[in-house]
């Protein structure tokens, strides 16, 4: 610390202006200093629940490897642990659909303002795997990523646990920062640690980051990129003690939900949201909502926003009575113990108006979610004009929902376990509003509106009430970002046998 002046000696307002820079990344420009937690959300969502425990357990060893011997030798332990024996494709995978959202949430403020003020050529060096970072690195911050490279077997795909070329520390990383940047060094360089030492005494001007518990961390909208889309069923960063309570929590957890499901599930839906109370749920209903159809009447399309597979469900207790749904991709288990009766869409639109329209002319509400899939951020993503053009009788519904440990989606998880997921939050929440329905001049029918119009003004109405922020982005995009696929069953089911 004695050898470059801290980052904090420095006054905000006179900041020098650097062209190009060189930083770590744990601890400096992250409020975070250990990479456990990153390395466990590894294990889980790209091994399995055996390894993430293996990668607990032997943490005191990693540690005190870190504390006695070196850091190069407690990250080859954790690097081994964590990853040896898991597919390429799996962890990069897993690093570009989960790890950046936890990433994300840490950035420290004061370093990742002087290193985003450089105009130039920005580079994070770090020991951590640059499978594990870079997409991270380049999509938030802007910049490029060295990282330590992992070793993999070509005859099975697979990471053999072993690092090429050594763990970027120390001199390690001195190397690599003069490979990247040639005869002209960096005119910044930050670092947290005395192992950054090295290839901060190449740099032009370099400051420490000093350890702050306190450390402000950038808001989201800062950042290069916004987390809108992400996957993994974790809701907050797994730290060793967070870790530890969450797999001691799973097998109770696990039990709860099969007793809440299978509890509630033979009770009129009239009185499920009493017995929710009693297990537990929190079932917030707001607004006025609507009254069964009369008899020979039409029913209404209820519209809603999409959170979970749980949605229609809910909006079915908070109306006291079934209603119908029309779904996609739901799997035989969870359709078979559904309490509301279902109908499968095909993504043809034809097949699927009329299926639609069926149900509406038999007098029957339906539960609709014109988002095609879940989104777990405040954002909505572009509603289909289906919908819109199948009935004036259109009632948005706003749903909010609370998972404290778990999030009940997934695109590459088990989906059948979606709604146990939900249930296994020690506390989960639901919240539904019923807005009002809308106008007779506001819809296709007799008002004469275009459905996109019709789509988007529904989706603005439910956006307001939620205070989420409308999106254009569709079930390709997500699926896309997190899966490297489109989402459709035929083509997830031909890339599965591939694989």
């Amino acid at each position: 610390m004695n050898k470059f002046p801290p980052i904090t000696s420095l006054p905000p307002t006179k900041r020098p202006c650097h062209v190009t820079a060189a930083a770590d990344l744990d601890g400096t420009l992250l409020t975070t200093r250990s990479s456990f937690p990153y390395f466990f959300v590894l294990c889980l969502e790209a091994g399995s629940l055996f390894r993430a425990a293996l990668l607990l357990l032997v943490a005191p060893a990693i540690l005190f490897t870190y504390i006695l011997l070196s850091e190069s030798a407690a990250i080859q332990i954790l690097i081994f642990v964590s990853l040896a024996g898991l597919r390429v494709r799996d962890i990069e995978l897993a690093a570009r659909a989960v790890v950046p959202r936890f990433y994300g949430a840490y950035v420290r403020k004061d370093s990742w303002e002087l290193f985003n003020a450089c105009t130039g050529r920005r580079v994070v060096v770090t020991a951590n795997p640059t499978v594990m970072v870079a997409d991270f690195v380049r999509e938030y911050l802007g910049a490029e990523c060295v990282g330590t490279e992992l070793e993999v077997d070509s005859r099975t795909g697979r990471f053999t646990g072993r690092v090429k070329g050594g763990v970027l520390v120390g001199l390690k990383k001195k190397e690599a920062v003069k490979r990247v940047f040639g005869d002209e060094m960096p005119d910044l360089g930050l670092g947290d640690r005395e192992t950054d030492h090295d290839f901060m005494a190449l740099c032009k001007e370099a400051y420490m980051v000093p350890k702050d518990k306190k450390a402000v961390s950038v808001p989201a909208e800062k950042l290069k990129s916004r987390t809108i889309f992400h996957d993994g069923r974790l809701v907050r960063l797994p730290n060793p003690l967070t870790a530890l309570l969450t797999l001691l929590w799973i097998p109770f957890g696990f039990l709860l939900a099969l007793f809440r499901v299978f509890f509630n599930l033979p009770i009129p839906a009239r009185f499920v949201r009493y017995t929710y109370r009693l297990t537990g749920i929190t079932l917030s209903i707001n607004g006025n909502p609507p009254p069964a159809p009369s008899p020979g009447s039409k029913g209404s399309l209820l519209v809603c926003n999409h959170r979970t597979a749980l949605d229609p469900i809910l909006v079915s207790i908070a109306l006291g009575r079934p209603v119908y749904c029309v779904t996609y991709s739901v799997s035989r288990l969870s359709t078979a113990i559904s309490p509301i009766p279902s109908v499968s869409l095909t993504r043809d639109r034809a097949t699927d108006a009329a299926r639609i329209s069926a149900l509406l002319d038999k007098g029957h509400d339906v539960v609709i979610c014109p988002e095609g899939t879940t989104c777990r951020e405040p954002f909505l993503l572009r509603f289909s004009a289906l919908f819109a053009e199948l009935s004036d009788r259109i009632i948005p519904v706003a749903i909010n929902v609370r998972q404290g440990t778990f999030f009940a989606s997934t695109v590459r998880g088990w989906k059948f376990l979606d709604p146990y997921f939900f249930y296994m939050n020690p506390r989960p929440g639901y919240e539904i509003t019923f807005l009002e329905p809308l106008r007779e001049e506001e819809t296709c029918g007799k008002g004469g509106k275009d459905p996109i119009e019709v789509a988007n003004h529904v989706q603005r109405v439910i956006a307001t009430a939620l205070g989420f922020e409308c999106t254009a982005l569709t079930r390709k995009d997500k699926y896309m970002k997190l899966g490297g696929n489109d989402g459709k069953v035929e083509n997830l089911k031909s890339l599965k046998k591939s694989e």
